[in-house]
């Protein structure tokens, strides 16, 4: 009979008690010949794949920080038992005689020291003082995903593979989210059943959704977590100003909106069957752990799918290739199109973010924009295009005729071969761009202003109301004021008609569409200032140096801009 194969947690625990055993008796990790003979048997079983990486902290000085692994397991046992330095074979199992040294001990000393990085209070305080927005994202994103470089990650695994990066520090996203905010956002908040919180099992191959009508109120959401029942935040950012501020940094980043939903499963159980997703995702745990398996695209059109799968059963997915217990504090990245699961394990709840981006911001996407503007182009300017089609061409085209050997058929498909060769001359490029661009403005979240922004913006001013009278009301702007606009994506110009409007993400809802597009007309000759204002961010620009012709037209437009909240002053602006 075949003997059972040990489960990934079953390995994990083993490790653990090992670990725990010999570190508590002053002993080299391979103390015991019986748990030695153990880990032999369980590394004979690991197999790594060319398709996963896995990062882990090591305090060694002498390491380079962002080094590698280029392999991952089925067993998520290697997280820990693999030397970092070391790239092992994909695809083959590891065979060791059981009078050779362990990588167990070698790693035990390094694993006790965890990565400590700075707190995201600290981080989102210091990338406030950055004058760049761009670069706040950036630094953020850095923060994110430490010790493994940003370069490395697009380079080397964004949309390609899976990554996990440990860091053994439970608080390394401290400040993020927690189960308490939680509970005091259902308190506090109207927060509805469907509409921001979904109530989730999945036992027996059943995935099921148990919600009632109306609002989630603590008494019947704890009551449904009692019971076993995964809770899912749908849009945290909705209710907590930290998550708020984290994605609509990112979404800098990214130039595509970041979303993010919460996810709180009891002890020993599972709330959502195996699917894969059209965004990328960034599994963020914040308390206890998770076991999950993630699996490759089990087919190519489900490589960077453009919508998310339906559910899975467990008879639909081959063997995982990745197969671990994500701790607090660790990240897990996987690209869309990879299907995965997450059961909680028997001895703790699991709380995590899901940090998503790049949902429908394919070259796809793109031509979906570009290439219906194109045909229009085409046949209002070239005569071709709006030439006749034969006269028979159902006689010999459609798939009733597709075996056909008439040599019509070649005539007429390099006929449209070729018209669909000369509609590349047609593409209005940079107008479809602006399409992306508008839509991307729409779903973004809108900033968190820092202090120094408050105080430079309209919303630091200092009208007010005394003795039944408005003060300071008037802006005092003169030709050496110096501007410039809030945040660097924060407008864009676009052509509508005869119109030219500007388009912009400040007074957008932190619910994903609640309001339409923000945007107003701008008169022609205004065009030419908004342009030199963006391109010139993050610099500082005099009132003077904007190209209109005259200085009051000048300040007509800095004043606008300034009482939209799209614009700052180099000094707190003085009202008269």
């Amino acid at each position: 009979m075949e003997k059972r194969r040990a489960s990934a947690y079953e390995i994990y625990k083993t490790y653990k008690r090992c670990q725990e055993e010999c570190i508590g008796e002053n002993k080299p990790a391979d103390c015991s010949p019986v748990q030695k003979r153990k880990r032999i048997r369980i590394k004979k079983k690991v197999t790594f794949h060319d398709d996963v990486q896995i990062y882990i902290q090591s305090p060694k000085k002498e390491a380079p920080d962002h080094e590698c692994l280029n392999p991952a397991t089925k067993n998520h046992e290697a997280n820990w038992l693999t030397n970092r330095e070391k790239i092992l074979k994909p695809k083959k199992s590891i065979q060791r005689k059981s009078n050779e040294r362990s990588p167990f001990k070698k790693n035990l000393a390094s694993l006790q020291l965890p990565f400590v990085g700075p707190s995201l209070e600290s981080i989102l305080e210091g990338i406030g003082k950055i004058a760049d927005s761009q670069a706040r994202a950036d630094k953020l994103f850095e923060w994110l995903i430490l010790p493994v470089s940003p370069s490395i990650f697009f380079s080397d695994i964004w949309e390609t593979k899976p990554v996990l990066i440990t860091r053994c520090n439970s608080g390394y996203y401290k400040g993020l989210f927690s189960t308490e905010v939680f509970h005091q956002i259902l308190k506090e908040n109207d927060v509805q059943y469907g509409v921001n919180l979904d109530v989730t099992s999945y036992t027996n191959g059943q995935r099921q959704t148990h919600n009632p009508p109306g609002r989630a109120l603590p008494f019947s959401v704890w009551n449904y977590f009692k019971n076993g029942c995964s809770l899912r935040l749908l849009n945290p950012q909705a209710f907590s100003v930290t998550v708020w501020n984290v994605l609509s940094i990112l979404q800098e980043l990214f130039g595509s909106m970041a979303g993010a939903n919460v996810y709180l499963t009891p002890a020993g159980t599972q709330g959502f069957a195996p699917h894969y997703d059209d965004i990328e995702a960034f599994i963020i745990q914040l308390e206890g752990k998770k076991h999950w398996r993630v699996y490759q695209p089990r087919m190519a059109d489900e490589v960077l799918p453009q919508f998310s799968s339906p559910n899975f059963s467990q008879e639909d997915l081959g063997q995982p290739i990745l197969e671990v217990v994500v701790e607090a504090g660790d990240l897990l990245y996987f690209p869309r199109g990879y299907i995965h699961q997450g059961d909680c394990l028997p001895d703790t709840h699991s709380l995590h973010i899901t940090i998503s981006s790049y949902q429908k911001n394919s070259w796809g996407s793109l031509l979906e924009k570009l290439l219906p503007a194109a045909l229009q182009i085409a046949v209002e300017e070239d005569v071709e295009f709006r030439e006749g089609l034969p006269l028979d061409y159902f006689s010999y085209m459609g798939v009733q005729n597709s075996e056909k050997a008439d040599p019509r058929r070649q005539t007429f498909i390099e006929k449209v071969q070729r018209l669909i060769r000369k509609l590349s001359d047609f593409c209005p490029f940079d107008a479809a761009v602006d399409q992306k661009a508008k839509d991307y403005l729409h779903d973004c979240l809108p900033p968190v202003l820092t202090e120094e922004e408050k105080a430079t913006s309209v919303f630091g001013a200092s009208t007010r109301w005394e003795n039944g009278h408005v003060k300071d009301l008037a802006l005092r702007f003169k030709g050496k004021t110096k501007i410039r606009l809030l945040r660097r994506g924060i407008a864009r110009l676009f052509s509508e008609g005869e119109n030219i409007v500007l388009y912009y993400s400040l007074d957008n809802s932190r619910v994903y569409h609640k309001e339409e597009p923000k945007s107003f007309e701008v008169n022609s000759e205004h065009c030419d200032s908004i342009e030199f204002l963006i391109n010139s961010y993050p610099s500082f620009v005099t009132v003077e140096s904007l190209p209109c012709e005259k200085l009051v037209e000048k300040i007509s437009v800095a004043k606008l801009l300034f009482e939209k909240g799209l614009l700052v002053t180099e000094e707190p602006c003085v009202c008269e």
